[in-house]
């Protein structure tokens, strides 16, 4: 963004008018939705991470609960992004230029995609005993998308944001919204 773009955008955010309690519940109730859905994966990330790091599973998982846990991840992050991508996106979109297509939210989807075939493929081949896990080589892969993982997960909630979604979107509109 050029400066001058940067103090055009400054100056129609001071225009904007305080928001009430209700109004402000109204415009941030997508951001909380989805840092609910998003402190998920932060928790089940920080588990499998911190097994990682500290070189041993932990002591309330078995083994196979471990690498279940890391599918379930897997699997529920991949089921997320492709209901964001289907539904929530397109509607954004529609008046949101960093949800279009092409843009930085959906390069990120596709750049934690590749390291979630990854970390899912060893996981699997752990389960069936084709390979042992390796708490160290897990922590290689995880670190592969760790960071576009958690600018993702807070880039996100922050667009979904009340001073944000004002911007683009009336009081109604907002509370007619699917999600």
């Amino acid at each position: 963004m050029t400066e001058s773009e940067n103090k055009d955008s400054s100056q129609a955010e001071m225009r904007l008018p305080k928001l009430s309690a209700a109004d402000l519940r109204t415009y941030s109730r997508m951001a909380e939705k989805m840092d609910v859905y998003h402190n998920h994966f932060r928790q089940s990330w920080n588990t499998l991470y911190s097994a990682c790091t500290a070189n041993r599973r932990p002591k309330n998982l078995t083994l196979p609960q471990f690498l279940r846990l890391g599918l379930d991840f897997c699997d529920k992050l991949e089921t997320h992004h492709a209901i964001e991508e289907r539904y929530v996106f397109p509607h954004l979109a529609r008046r949101m230029p960093e949800f279009k297509s092409g843009v930085e939210l959906l390069g990120q989807h596709r750049q934690i995609h590749k390291g979630l075939e990854e970390f899912q493929e060893y996981l699997n081949e752990c389960k069936s005993g084709g390979r042992e896990l390796r708490l160290r080589e897990m922590k290689g892969i995880m670190d592969g998308f760790r960071e576009v993982l958690w600018t993702h997960l807070d880039e996100e909630v922050v667009l979904l944001g009340a001073e944000n979604m004002r911007k683009y979107w009336s009081l109604e509109e907002m509370r007619k919204m699917p999600m």
